[in-house]
């Protein structure tokens, strides 16, 4: 197979988030139906929309920084893993209460097109930075 080293993955790596967050802003662009209940309907599945959303952060957070550094401080500082898991799970939880309040306030001055138009043209944006900052 040749030789691989870490700065190939990275750079593979890196290429292809920035590739995924411009095709995620361009669907999300040129989306046209505006039903927000696409999944459960194309699917006929009843879900609990709290499971849903528990799953996939918990799925998101297995490959972030800030968990893996959670990690290593526990693995490091043994005698302190529940002051860790505490702060962990309190940092999450104002954070997400922060991201919530700030997104109905936009919500209630900005109409729901506006924002899912801008949420496509940030997600290009990032990607084209990405691609921008990685040369």
């Amino acid at each position: 197979m040749g030789n691989i080293n870490n700065s190939n993955i990275k750079l593979l790596l890196n290429f292809l988030t920035n590739i995924i967050f411009i095709i995620i802003g361009l669907i999300i662009l040129l989306k046209k139906d505006d039903n927000k209940n696409d999944i459960i309907k194309k699917n006929n599945l009843d879900l609990n929309y709290i499971f849903i959303i528990a799953v996939t952060i918990a799925i998101g957070e297995l490959g972030d920084k800030t968990f893996l550094a959670s990690i290593g401080l526990g693995i490091t500082y043994p005698k302190y893993k529940v002051l860790l898991i505490l702060g962990a799970i309190l940092g999450m939880v104002i954070s997400d209460f922060i991201a919530i309040i700030l997104g109905k306030l936009l919500r209630k001055k900005i109409s729901n097109n506006v924002l899912t138009k801008l949420s496509g043209i940030l997600f290009i944006l990032f990607g084209i930075f990405g691609f921008i900052k990685s040369l």
